[in-house]
């Protein structure tokens, strides 16, 4: 007979093997748990079930390297040395050791000290293989010392980064956390289950590594459908109850690559099923944050944004025409991929190429994919697939695939190449607007505007130019980003409501209204985003009901964002909109507490406890910011503004002058501070600042009306007559005007 304490046992583990629950130990606390779960309606089946039916592909799908993601840390699945080893990089050493059949690296921590940390899991395979470390709260973070799998030793992701450890790029900070950066790509049905208030986690997941289920759905309802009579008496359902069939579409089979393959923004836990990937993910635009000014991948962006670019992407290719969906790999080698679709006589052949056929330069890839290496060894190929064109690497500094084989030759020798080849005529490729519109200057509005209109722009170009003509607070902006808020597109639409909020406004709010009710999320996300910001008597009641379901959803948005730095300040700035002080400076420095060096968050901060009447508060942030970047003209400014209102006008008028000596291209800083100067009749001084603003802003109509005053205070009717009939001229019908044209005889 059993003892009872044997049955409790015996008990516990069918439990175990019924419920598949894998807890993971904590390193300190109970408060780190990963557990495998079923979700809650048991949806998820594993692999086990899957291969009863499709065992070939289960073959090709386990000897892929791609698959195998994340393992619990054994002798089997941990391919670095851990004999004993030490390694130096950037100044510090580690040491890579066994105590029984566990693994640890010791290595720099949070406090600047080495510590022994206890290797949880594995983390990739090839090229590299990287290493989870548990952490309190419920984190697990990556090392960035990782094992080079080919070349079989250990090296550092970013040589010659000297990262401090208290930094939110360390290993041990915000940056390198499995459960945010991580995570939701290397498991199956993942949830990060992070509680703001406590900054913990509770992290869980149905299968620890990248499974069927993770393209194809859960399998559950699959298993009863295949199982039930219906299907037995020949009812057949399209997919069967699962995702990304053999015939799925194009739009579908991208999307459900996508979240994992794009720098995407998550919208919730809670997903909607759709083939709209906006209604679930953000994808990134291919603006100068990420890309190069032409739209060339430049930071890792995953191949998603890179694709949409390209005439593949418009002619109907899709991930599975050239990769096999199970392993990632090309179905063919080198260009025989491309010569599916383009004839061989035609393009892989010396007259095409102008290189020696089975060179390097006669493959397709290399000339239309060029690759970068990310991550210290892993080379990934740019999806474009654009042409070459050296010709705008001479006019703007764009990279082209020529130079990087014929590093020895100039950018003009190579454009001059292609000249001779092909002629002095390119045909048009969107660079060729996306590129000055990139640059924000005086010319780059037209570009923008023309990349918007022309109908074969590519949509993800067409949503970056909508992104861009945010800086452009003009009529003809304001008319090309109202055309956009009806494209079919909803990336353009979203990217089109979120420049809208650099106008006013009363120019945006009939406009803005039926997309509260738009049939994607992020895009009804984007329009109460804008309408937060309106009084309630502002805001029609035929959008009431659609702006508090969309409000619902945008607030549920910010906060699933905030175990990010940034998602805390993002919330904050919300909460900053509503005039909620203490939520929005409790975000504010929650964000900055995982980053402080983000100094958009200090300067926000700054303004609100200014708004408070804490300018003693309001100055130290300013100073703090100042510290992570003393060459920023916008917080000399900001000192400037406060010292004034501080009645410390020698500060004041430094900060002005630092500001203006840093080139600012604010307008207002020189409106501000000739007005300033003016007040201390400093009158030269004032007509310079003026004059100097003019030159750079010359559409600004406050800055000929502060002239103006200027030359008034000084006497000098002619020159106040000439500045206010340029005034005029600008704008005619402004009533703060009228009494001042008056007095100077300008009808």
């Amino acid at each position: 007979m059993l003892k009872k304490s044997s049955i409790v046992i015996v008990i516990l583990l069918i439990l175990f093997v019924v419920f598949r629950v894998f807890i993971v130990d904590s390193c300190s606390s109970k408060d780190a748990e990963y557990t495998e779960v079923l979700s809650e309606n048991n949806a998820y089946v594993g692999d086990k079930s899957c291969v009863k039916c499709h065992t070939s592909e289960h073959h090709q799908w386990k000897q892929s390297d791609h698959y195998m993601s994340m393992l619990p840390a054994n002798d089997s699945t941990v391919k670095g040395n851990f004999n004993n080893v030490t390694f130096t990089a950037d100044g510090i050493t580690s040491k890579f050791y066994k105590k029984g059949s566990k693994f640890f690296i010791n290595t720099e921590g949070s406090d600047g000290k080495n510590h022994d940390f206890e290797v949880k899991y594995i983390f990739g395979y090839k090229p590299l293989q990287q290493y989870l470390v548990h952490f309190p709260g419920g984190r697990m973070q990556v090392p960035r010392l990782s094992w080079d799998v080919n070349k079989k030793k250990w090296f550092n992701q970013y040589t010659g980064q000297k990262i401090p450890s208290h930094d939110w790029l360390h290993w041990t900070g915000n940056a390198q956390n499995w459960n945010t950066m991580c995570a939701s790509c290397h498991s199956t049905n993942l949830h990060k289950n992070y509680d703001t208030k406590t900054d913990t986690y509770k992290t869980s997941y149905s299968i620890i590594n990248v499974s069927c289920e993770s393209c194809h759905g859960a399998g559950q309802k699959h298993l009863e459908y295949i199982n039930g009579s219906d299907y037995k008496s020949g009812d057949k359902v399209i997919g069967s109850f699962m995702k990304l069939g053999k015939k799925s579409g194009q739009l579908e089979q991208i999307n459900t690559c996508a979240p994992c393959h794009a720098r995407v923004s998550e919208i919730s836990p809670k997903h909607i099923d759709s083939k709209e990937i906006m209604d679930n993910y953000i994808p990134q635009i291919p603006d100068t944050e990420y890309f190069h000014a032409d739209g060339q991948v430049d930071d890792e962006d995953y191949i998603y944004t890179s694709f949409l670019q390209s005439k593949m992407y418009s002619k109907g290719v899709k991930c599975s025409n050239c990769h096999n969906p199970h392993s990632t790999k090309l179905k063919h080698i080198d260009n025989q991929t491309c010569v599916q679709c383009h004839i061989p006589k035609k393009y892989d052949t010396p007259k095409h190429t102008f290189h020696t056929a089975g060179s390097k330069g006669s493959l397709c890839a290399n000339c239309h994919m060029p690759g970068k290496i990310y991550m210290g060894n892993d080379l990934r190929h740019d999806h474009s697939f654009r042409v070459p064109r050296p010709d705008l690497s001479v006019k703007y500094g764009t990279p082209n695939a020529c130079s990087n084989c014929h590093k020895d030759k100039s950018e003009k020798f190579l454009a001059d190449a292609v000249i001779k080849w092909y002629g002095p005529n390119r045909k048009y490729h969107f660079a060729d607007d996306l590129i000055p519109g990139s640059k924000l200057d005086d010319n780059s509005e037209a570009h923008l505007i023309q990349l918007i209109n022309i109908q074969a722009t590519p949509n993800i170009i067409k949503a970056t130019a909508a992104f861009y003509l945010g800086s452009f607070n003009t009529q003809s902006s304001l008319n090309a980003l109202f055309s956009c808020l009806n494209h079919k597109d909803a990336q353009v639409r979203y990217r089109a409501l979120r420049s809208l909020s650099n106008f006013s406004p009363n120019s945006w709010i009939e406009n803005v209204g039926p997309l509260l009710s738009d049939e994607v999320r992020a895009v009804r996300i984007a329009a109460a985003d804008l309408f937060v910001s309106l009084p309630k008597d502002q805001i029609s009641s035929q959008y009431n009901n659609a702006f508090e379901a969309a409000h619902k959803e945008l607030v549920s948005y910010l906060r699933y964002q905030t175990d990010f730095s940034v998602g805390n300040v993002m919330l904050a700035d919300y909460y900053l909109k509503i005039q909620d002080y203490a939520n929005a400076e409790s975000f504010y420095l929650k964000g900055l507490k995982k980053d402080g060096k983000i100094n958009y968050a200090l300067l926000n901060l700054s303004s609100l406890y200014n708004a408070v009447g804490k300018n003693d508060a309001s100055l130290k942030v300013l100073q703090m910011a100042l510290k992570n970047d003393p060459n920023n003209e916008r917080i000399y400014y900001n000192l400037a503004l406060l010292y004034n209102e501080m009645n410390n006008t020698v500060a004041a008028e430094t900060s002005f002058a630092k500001a203006i000596a840093l080139k600012s291209q604010n307008p207002r800083v020189y409106y501000n501070y000739g007005l300033m100067l003016n007040s201390q009749k400093k009158f030269k001084e004032a007509e310079a600042v003026l004059q100097k603003g003019i030159i750079i802003n010359p559409d600004t109509p406050d800055l000929y009306y502060a002239l103006t005053f200027v030359y008034i205070q000084t006497g000098n009717q002619t020159k106040a007559q000439q500045t206010a009939f340029q005034l005029k001229q600008l704008d005619p019908k402004n009533p703060n005007y009228q009494e001042l044209f008056k007095n100077l005889g300008l009808k």
